[in-house]
């Protein structure tokens, strides 16, 4: 590390933040590592199932007076957080380029995503509504007000490690919410550094309460199955998601679950092809293809399929690929060594399939857990990589020759997160809109995230939703109360 580098890691609370207080681990340490070069940043405090229960008393014990706190108090704490996080982007941005692996440009759009659900969320608090009505019979009054959900619990991964904190911070902090925070034992240091900076813009002790372990499971699950707490949100794998929805019904707990994904990406025969490419540059590469929003399939008319990968191969690769901070570089490391095996499984089980590469279809060479920017076509229908979120930088190409085709191959899977299509017809676009089976599609767009709009999926993809006004309504409970008159 550079000394710059140093004394941005070194800035960062390490400890357990529980009731804005900084405390060991009862574990120990963890270390987190550079994925550019797996050398260790630094070690944060490792958590036992007891640092998580205190973590969740001092949720519980804060509870009430930040209830009661006024609406606009909570939305200038949030507008001030905005703030400071807009002022601190470039150090924000480095810290996560070291201990996530995207380039530097990359994360600098992520604190500014990050930062805007803060901003959405500040405005939001003041706009929390109920209803006033006559009974049909009119001999009553029907008052319908909402309140906080209460103590939450939020389990946040890797890829997105400040955006999806403030996606989910955000419209609690709004609705009046107390918070246990889980960040991935990988990029813990952009959550820590996110609860001293709301602690800044004065944020009460006790509200937010962030918690790092090795060993998520045993440590969450005794959370999940306490009475006191009210709201499970989870962004993460189906597979975690599941036991997570599991463990969560023995309280019948409030759940939000975004899980994985394996998003089609539609190129109708009218596309427009410079469009196209482009959309499936940053539906695919953003973040190294590390996201569940990440285009999955490329499902290409046959009458334009090959002039599409053609173009596709010659834009990844020209892709450069690096450490994260260093100048020029667009395309960083997996996070880990075991990302890096899974995609090249996923690669040499199409190839074994009668796949063909374009570009690139191999580890790039050590230090640090890269992958080469990877096309492939005549990828077999029953290949893995068609099936599995790949999880890093590959495209592959199949073929379709109707659009009841394409829709057919779009559905062919348990996940429904999100769909990409490229046409330029109004009534197919609206088709597609209609027939898609996602939670969210994007027309002639290959990136949609949005704090103004509702994100989330349908079937294996999960269920609830953040951003809009629909993620505050997630930590908000509806109370009715009848009024004889």
């Amino acid at each position: 590390m550079s000394t710059h580098e140093r004394t941005v890691v070194s800035a960062v609370p390490t400890g357990l933040w529980i009731g804005g207080d900084v405390v060991p681990g009862s574990r120990g340490t963890l270390a987190v590592h550079d994925p550019a070069t797996g050398d260790v940043l630094t070690e944060v405090a490792d958590a036992d199932a007891a640092d998580a229960m205190v973590a969740l008393d001092v949720a519980v014990a804060a509870r009430t007076d930040w209830a009661r706190t006024a609406p606009r108090e909570r939305g200038e704490i949030l507008r001030r957080a905005y703030e400071l996080m807009t002022a601190r982007a470039d150090s924000l941005a480095l810290l996560m380029t070291l201990e996530m692996g995207k380039p530097l440009a990359d994360a600098r759009a992520e604190v500014a995503y990050a930062a805007e659900f803060l901003r959405w969320y500040g405005e939001e608090a003041v706009r929390i509504s109920g209803r006033w009505s006559v009974a049909p019979d009119g001999n009553s009054r029907l008052l319908t007000m909402k309140q906080p959900v209460g103590p939450s619990l939020m389990i946040t991964p890797w890829n997105f490690p400040l955006a999806m904190g403030t996606r989910k911070v955000g419209p609690a902090v709004a609705a009046g919410c107390t918070m246990v925070v889980k960040p991935a034992a990988q990029t813990p240091l952009s959550m820590y550094a996110f609860a001293a900076l709301l602690q800044e813009a004065g944020l009460p002790d006790g509200v937010l309460n962030v918690v790092t372990t090795s060993r998520s499971g045993e440590v969450m699950e005794p959370l999940i199955r306490d009475p006191r707490l009210r709201k499970l949100t989870f962004t993460g794998s189906t597979g975690v998601g599941r036991r997570l929805v599991e463990q969560s019904a023995t309280q019948l707990l409030r759940v939000s679950m975004e899980l994985g994904g394996n998003a089609p990406f539609l190129v109708l025969a009218d596309a427009d092809l410079d469009a196209a490419v482009e959309g499936a540059m940053v539906a695919k590469m953003r973040n190294m293809g590390e996201a569940c929003t990440a285009a999955n399939r490329f499902l290409v008319h046959e009458s334009v399929a090959d002039e599409f990968a053609g173009r596709l191969a010659n834009r990844m690769a020209a892709l450069r690929v690096g450490r994260g901070t260093e100048p020029g570089v667009q395309v960083g490391p997996l996070i880990d060594e075991p990302a890096q095996d899974k995609v090249s499984e996923l690669v040499q089980d199409a190839l074994d399939g009668g796949a063909k590469v374009l570009t690139g279809g191999k580890p790039a060479s050590p230090p640090g857990w890269f992958f080469e920017p990877t096309v492939l076509t005549d990828v077999a229908p029953d290949a893995a990589c068609l099936r599995e979120e790949i999880f890093g930088p590959v495209a592959p190409i199949t073929r379709f020759a109707t659009i009841d085709e394409a829709i057919s191959l779009a559905n062919d899977t348990e996940y429904g997160l999100v769909a990409y299509a490229y046409t330029r017809d109004l009534s197919t676009a609206l088709r597609l809109a209609e027939e898609l089976d996602t939670g969210m599609v994007g027309l002639n767009r290959g990136v949609i995230s949005n704090a103004a709009a509702p994100f989330g999926g349908v079937k294996h993809s999960g269920f609830g939703r953040e951003g809009g006004h629909e993620g505050i309504e997630e930590f908000l409970e509806t109370k009715y109360v009848g009024l004889e008159t």
